[in-house]
């Protein structure tokens, strides 16, 4: 195995990562509503995330999951750029999308700039612009 610099698997993990978020914005995922009609959400660490499914398959492992398998799971299709740009900002505090939610090929797309609109990205707020 060839000895990389410290730093550039970091640079490589980013720009798969930059990849990996370039396809998610140009996809329609599928994303469930509850028995409120509003967008399934979870709350982790402080962070509310918007779940969404890359298919049908993926949102029926995630009922099984959950033991729910058996109720009617409403779902819309929504293109993943809309989710980060409009959906994110409406949530109350901060917030992402959580793809596959409980699969081995899960994502996570967190309330960071260049995620999501930067004045509702954590690591932003409350600095000045330079």
């Amino acid at each position: 195995m060839p000895h990389r610099p410290e730093g550039e698997g970091a640079a490589a993990a980013r720009r798969e990562f930059a990849v990996l978020l370039g396809e998610f914005r140009r996809t329609a995922v599928l994303v469930p509503f509850d028995e409120h009609d509003s967008m399934w959400t979870a709350d982790l660490n402080g962070v509310r995330w918007i779940c969404a499914f890359s298919d049908e398959g993926s949102l029926a492992a995630f009922a099984r999951a959950r033991g729910e398998a058996g109720r009617e799971w409403t779902y819309r299709t929504v293109l993943g750029a809309r989710l980060l740009d409009v959906m994110v900002p409406l949530l109350p505090g901060p917030g992402g999308v959580a793809l596959d939610a409980g699969s081995e090929g899960g994502m996570l797309f967190p309330p960071v700039a260049g995620v999501v609109p930067d004045a509702v990205a954590v690591d932003v707020q409350g600095e000045e612009a330079q």
